[in-house]
């Protein structure tokens, strides 16, 4: 497994493009991969996520079972005379994972859930659009995901979402066009996606990184389901 960084020129026409939708996002980091891979619902397979930290500073990260070359995302969103992708191999990190360590921790997802409007009808999924119910999806999954989100310290919360140590930030919504390959037709897409930041506590490493390889949660091919961990 690799895991690899590359940062956008935003300045760039190219760049504006290729973030413009995650439709077009998922084309270009599909392209980075000269092997067809994996994109089973379970099991290693390419993850993506764009982090905007600022206006100037947008990245793409990939999580990937084959080592990508982002070349062409140099050329047309990047900054061609110096380069800027880096990759390194996944494997040392997952391996260290161990039970009672503490990481902080970012993921990009699609928080759904279903539900009937009337009786006798089939659900529907839908999605979650307030944070106090984004953190309750992923609350209500970390325990079989391998990890704990440690509660705050001082206990005076006004929210009980405000109780553990995380947050909800870059909250988006799209709709675009996805064409169906059996049938040819044409469907408008939602998709909602939140960033959650915080801290977690490892309880199952072998669960966890099962999820940091093979995603969490619905739309990965849309830049949801990366979690990536670093040193607190």
């Amino acid at each position: 497994m690799y895991l690899t960084r590359f940062r956008f020129n935003t300045a760039r026409a190219g760049a504006r493009k290729v973030l413009s939708s995650p439709q077009v996002t998922h084309a270009a980091v599909m392209s980075a991969f000269a092997e067809e891979v994996p994109s089973a619902s379970s099991g290693a397979r390419v993850l993506w996520r764009v982090d905007h930290n600022a206006k100037a500073e947008v990245y793409l990260y990939v999580v990937s079972p084959a080592e990508p070359d982002l070349t062409h995302l140099v050329e047309e969103a990047g900054w061609p005379r110096t380069g800027t992708w880096q990759t390194r191999e996944y494997g040392p990190l997952l391996e260290r994972l161990a039970e009672g360590q503490t990481w902080a921790f970012r993921l990009t997802a699609n928080p759904v859930h279903s539900v009937r409007v009337k009786d006798g009808q089939p659900t529907k999924r839908t999605a979650h659009v307030t944070p106090r119910h984004q953190m309750r999806w992923l609350l209500e999954r970390q325990e079989r995901l391998g990890f704990e989100v440690p509660r705050r310290e001082d206990g005076n919360v006004p929210r009980p979402e405000d109780a553990y140590e995380l947050a909800v930030r870059d909250r988006q919504a799209y709709r675009f066009d996805k064409v169906e390959r059996a049938s040819g037709a044409r469907n408008r897409v939602p998709l909602t996606r939140a960033t959650f930041d915080g801290r977690l506590k490892v309880t199952d490493p072998d669960a966890l990184r099962n999820a940091l390889v093979s995603g969490i949660g619905r739309a990965k091919a849309y830049g949801c389901g990366l979690m990536t961990l670093a040193p607190v």
